[in-house]
């Protein structure tokens, strides 16, 4: 039986003047993919087979610089949800939806983006994780799933189908057989290649539901905005065998920055302890030492086989969405909620303000002429998705938001003049640039600025050169200034 929970999602609309066959309003698929860094053949990982995420890349509008606000899972849906930067601990927190969202009565202003969608007219369907929770619902990891909703306005319609897994957060840390992590006390491995298909885990599950779900949308005629979120690449990194068996896990690179930055405090990063948790991994991370190149390829290979079975899970549900003619009329997003260090650093997982914890996967494939084949190299802001979602579909804003439209970016690919991205974790605020990337931590260990050259694309930060550019620093720090949200000085 399918279970009926709220989700969060993300999707993107198209302008008032899209020629549409069956509506005049475009529909929005957003598909929000756990943990998924800019490990993808579209971004030049030509190692990782990903070729339905690719082609919608290819013909669509591929985002080279897109950052998060937050990386971790539940503070950054909230940023991208709500439209707005941190500006209280809560805010840093996967609590943040539940603190600041759950159990409100329903007001003018959205709650959400999704709640604006709803407010003019579509059918929004959530299917997934799309805000913190697995299923949309507010429960422990290892309780029985409540009653309240995350989004308790944002939904038409929340489904979930936890299959033999029978929760969402057993399904969202199921192995094959039909246990999860909780039930197995963290007994288990950090990977696992299955010996079943597709629905063997519970995102295929999740693509079949959503599969028959277009199908009703089809039918009912009405605008829609359907988020799918898939729990793959998020730990354990596991898929059905045949994705692992794409890979030779001999010829799988190794991170290019496998050691701690030179200048850095500890504090900086972490010891991987997420990772950690899984008590049956062969070899445990740290920052004292870096687990061995055979083992590193080991769980590369999960972390490439988990986005290929993804990857597959999206291929079946545009081939249905063309199946069904509503890929004439249906704006695609696919959007990573934060990235993932893959022993870069000596880190494995994210949390971190580097590079590899903060850029993220973002395509949007519209139906328009203007906004196909176009990689965009502006950089832009997760919170930036909320004004260009209603922007593009001609949705009125009726609540500010720290983000802006970037919609003249599919356009025109045309750069402002001020590029910028701020994100928070870990006492500190990080600000990219087009040429540097710029930390500053409010702490007493030193050194508490960071500043890492990104010219010509270099993105290892395997140096903090701030006391080598101190110019650089203090140009830099009044923009970085303008991100301070007061964040670290708020109270709760």
């Amino acid at each position: 039986m399918f279970r009926y929970f709220t989700a969060l999602y993300l999707v993107l609309g198209l302008s008032n003047h899209l020629s549409a066959q069956t509506q005049d309003r475009p529909n929005v698929l957003f598909i929000c993919v756990d943990d998924l860094r800019t490990e993808l053949g579209a971004y030049g990982k030509h190692y990782v087979k990903s070729p339905h995420i690719d082609a919608l890349a290819k013909t669509g509008a591929l985002f080279t610089n897109h950052y998060v606000q937050v990386p971790t899972c539940g503070a950054s849906r909230h940023a991208i949800l709500t439209g707005m930067r941190p500006s209280k601990p809560i805010h840093l927190s996967n609590n943040s939806i539940v603190e600041e969202i759950s159990g409100q009565p329903e007001k003018e202003t959205p709650e959400t983006f999704i709640h604006r969608f709803k407010q003019d007219g579509y059918h929004t369907v959530g299917i997934g994780k799309i805000s913190h929770s697995a299923d949309g619902l507010v429960y422990g990891y290892e309780a029985q799933p409540s009653e309240q909703r995350e989004l308790p306005h944002s939904w038409s319609e929340l489904l979930f189908n936890p299959g033999k897994w029978k929760t969402g957060w057993n399904s969202f840390f199921a192995y094959a057989n039909g246990e999860n992590r909780q039930s197995l006390k963290k007994q288990v491995k950090p990977y696992e290649a299955g010996e079943t298909d597709d629905q063997g885990y519970p995102d295929g599950l999740t693509a079949d539901l959503a599969i028959s779900k277009l199908k009703e949308l089809k039918k009912k005629g009405q605008p829609f905005f359907m988020g799918v979120g898939f729990f793959k690449p998020h730990l354990p990194f596991n898929a059905p065998k045949k994705y692992w068996d794409l890979y030779d896990e001999n010829k799988i690179p190794l991170s290019p920055n496998p050691d701690i930055p030179e200048n850095v405090n500890l504090k900086s990063l972490h010891g991987s302890g997420e990772f950690n948790q899984y008590a049956l991994g062969e070899e445990k991370a740290g920052l004292d030492t870096q687990v061995s190149d055979a083992y590193a390829r080991k769980l590369r290979h999960g972390y490439l086989a988990s986005i290929s079975y993804i990857d597959a899970q999206i291929g079946k549900l545009y081939q249905e969405l063309k199946a069904l003619e509503l890929d004439k009329n249906t704006i695609i997003v696919i959007w990573g909620d934060h990235g993932w260090h893959l022993g870069d650093q000596r880190v494995w997982g994210k949390h971190t303000l580097f590079e590899n914890a903060l850029k993220s996967t973002l395509i949007i494939n519209s139906p328009l002429p203007q906004h196909k084949a176009k990689k965009v190299r502006a950089i832009v802001e997760s919170v930036d998705i909320y004004p260009t979602l209603l922007d593009m579909c001609g949705i009125d804003q009726i609540k500010p938001t720290d983000g802006e439209s970037f919609e003249k970016h599919i356009k025109y690919n045309i750069p402002d003049t001020e590029e910028v991205a701020y994100s928070y974790f870990r006492n500190g605020i990080s600000m990219r640039t087009k040429d540097y990337r710029l930390t500053k931590y409010f702490r007493k260990d030193q050194p508490v600025i960071e500043l890492y050259d990104h010219h010509k694309g270099n993105a290892i930060e395997n140096k903090n050169i701030a006391d080598k550019k101190p110019n650089t620093v203090k140009e830099l720090m009044p923009l970085l200034n303008k991100g301070d949200t007061g964040l670290y000085n708020a109270s709760e």
